[in-house]
Parts: structure tokens; sequence; C-alpha cells
């Protein structure tokens, strides 16, 4: 890993946390530094007070990612690539094909960015209550944003923070949550933490791995087969589990783990009998099985 060069340029004040330089015998340092001030731009006020107009008209079936927020809590909005829509039945959010997270504005190329704007554009194009739906509720830039060639960092940064990126509306624990409580899009991928919304409710995606550690883990084959066996999806980097999963994917296997581990107790514990010392079951009434391309046990 390169040396932290100077700061003197860099948006990152130099001030260091205490103890705040890690490094080993390799010829490597990680200054441990303050955030930059992270102003709220005017562009992502107007967005998120739109977006939150939208959210107000939906319906708590139609909400993209979880119930609304109650009590104390509000709408936190996710630069996750929010394409909004409105047609015929109201309202509706599309995911780009990537969103732009705020610090990923700095390392974006306008030209790569434009491909973004002129996706988006094209999708709303087909939904043409949109754009007036958008001048009623007061984002009257909408067509302006979507109409402009993106050519440089200014023109990136008002995409980055406009409707049609930066508001993917989620509650904090599925925004920035981590493990044991809710996990969130920022800590955990994207191909994972997907699943939270549409999975059964009844089957417990997350669980507790023998070492302290949270995974994933997935069914391996349909509901009601009787086959207890999950998937290892997803561990941290410092699980016992870690290096036997990257084997099993290096490989082209799956991590397995039986019906009778904790992990898959854990898993199926709403869909079978309380005191019950294996998710396994008698599989569905003619059918067979399935089995994957290969395995390897991890526990």
């Amino acid at each position: 890993m390169a040396s932290v060069g100077s700061l003197a340029s860099s948006r990152i004040p130099d001030t260091l946390k205490p103890g705040g330089i890690e490094s080993e015998s390799h010829p490597w340092k990680i200054r441990l530094v303050e955030h930059p001030k992270r102003f709220e731009s005017a562009s992502f006020r107007a967005a998120k007070k739109t977006a939150r107009k939208i959210l107000d008209e939906m319906s708590d079936a139609e909400l993209p990612y979880g119930p609304r927020p109650a009590g104390s809590e509000h709408w936190e909005m996710h630069h996750g690539g929010s394409l909004w829509v409105k047609g015929e039945g109201g309202w509706r959010m599309y995911r780009a094909r990537v969103g732009i997270e705020w610090s990923m504005q700095f390392c974006a190329e306008p030209a790569k960015v434009d491909r973004l704007r002129r996706e988006a554009a094209e999708l709303v194009g087909a939904f043409p209550l949109t754009l007036p739906a958008l001048a009623e509720l007061g984002y009257e830039k909408a067509g302006e944003l979507l109409r402009t060639p993106i050519k440089n960092a200014d023109a990136v940064e008002a995409w980055t923070d406009s409707l049609f990126n930066a508001c993917v509306p989620m509650s904090h624990g599925n925004h920035q949550g981590l493990l044991p409580k809710v996990p969130g899009e920022h800590h955990y991928p994207w191909p994972v933490k997907g699943a939270d919304f549409v999975r059964y409710d009844d089957f417990q995606l997350w669980v507790t791995l023998p070492d302290g550690t949270h995974g994933a883990v997935a069914p391996v084959d349909r509901r009601g087969s009787g086959d207890g066996h999950v998937r290892l999806v997803h561990v941290p980097e410092g699980s016992e589990a870690a290096e036997t999963l990257a084997e099993a994917q290096d490989q082209g296997l799956m991590a397995v783990l039986p019906p009778n581990s904790s992990a898959a107790l854990q898993a199926f514990a709403g869909q079978i009998d309380p005191g019950r010392r294996t998710a396994a079951g008698p599989p569905a009434t003619g059918r067979a099985r399935r089995s994957g391309r290969g395995c390897r046990s991890v526990y």
C-alpha cells in the first residue's frame, strides 16, 4: 500500500486522532484523520424535500425499502442511484446502474456520470407524468438536470446530490446499521443486503456464527423442500469461516452448513417447531432435493 502523501491541498484537515498512525514493517502508513466538514448542498436539500413529499403520497405497501420510520426516527436519504418516476399507478423508484456516494464524486469522471444522466433521462422519458408532477412538488430543476450534459466537477456534484441519485429512502438501520442490530447497505454487500427486502419474514438471513461473528445464509433449495442445509454467503473478514468461504468461492463451490448447525437452526427458527434439533424435514411430496455444483462444509 502506498504511503499517504501530503495533505496540504486535501479537503481533509491535518488533525490526527489519538494513536493515529498505523504501520507495519512494510513501507506503508495510514493517517487516521478527522472527516472534512460535510456541507449539505442546496441541491441535496431540495432533493430530500421533494423525496419526502413523494413518500408522503405513497402508501406503506408502495415504499421501496421497508416500513415508514416511526417515532423519533426519520427517513435517511442514501446516495444510491434513486430514479423516481410517476406512472398511472403513482410514484415508483428504480435504482440506477450505479449510485454515486457523496465521497465518490471526487473520483467520478464526468463522461461516465453523463452516461448515468442519459440513462435516467431515457427512463424518465418513458413516464411522461414525472416531470410535471415534480414541478408541482417544487422540483422544477429536474428537466434541466436530465437535459444538461455533465462535463465538469460542478455538474458531477449537482448530479450526485440530485433527486436522481441521492434519494434512496431508508431507515437508519438499513442505511448505516451494523449487526447484531440491523445490517446497513453501507457495511454489507448489496447482493446479500438486498435479500432483506424480498425474503420470507420467517427466514432469518443474518445469523450468529459459532465464533460470535455475524454472517448471512441462504437456503439451498426452495421453500417446502425439507432441506435444512444453508449456504454461507457472507462473513466479515475476521470470522473464522472467512478463509473457508473464500476457498469455496475460488473453487466454484458452495460453503454449506448442515441442518443441525446453529446457523441453520437460527435461519429456519420461524419455520420449525421450538426445540427441534435439526432444520431438515421430509422433502416435498414428489420432488427430489437438488444439489449444487459442489459444497464445502464449514462447521
